[in-house]
């Protein structure tokens, strides 16, 4: 999905410069034109069917049209909003972990637990350095 919006996204790039060096009224014609075809399609189509990268994208363009120019839009403002948020939300919710440390491994719990039993007056701090003198990953 990434290579193909990638590839979208240089497309678009590549129309934007050549749009860059048409003239204002051919830009003007174009536009009515495609006012004129939005509005047959509407008239025959329910609802379309709009694939995650057609929301990406409309989602972007529509930061950049002024909220005035929105209900010239396939979809109303409301869905605008709804997936900015959903953007947003994906961009910032992290992933679900447990909280508070691992678990040890249940051989390491072991050994601590057999050096407590046999060393009754240790403390911890010494069952600590005992631990990382014999093994060093813990």
């Amino acid at each position: 999905m990434l290579v193909s919006f990638v590839y979208l996204v240089a497309c678009r790039l590549f129309a934007f410069v050549l749009l860059l060096a048409r003239s204002d009224r051919s830009k003007e014609l174009e536009i009515l034109l495609l006012r004129h075809e939005l509005s047959i399609l509407r008239r025959q189509a329910r609802r379309p069917k709009l694939t995650e990268v057609d929301r990406l994208v409309l989602a972007a363009l529509s930061r950049v049209v002024p909220r005035r120019s929105w209900q010239a839009l396939l979809v109303t403002p409301e869905t605008l909003l709804r997936w900015h948020r959903r953007i947003l939300a994906r961009r910032w919710t992290y992933p679900h972990r447990r909280s508070g440390r691992p678990p040890f491994d249940p051989q390491v719990r072991q050994l601590i637990l057999r050096l407590a039993r046999e060393n009754s007056h240790w403390g911890y701090v010494r069952i600590v350095g005992e631990l990382r003198r014999h093994h060093p990953r813990l």
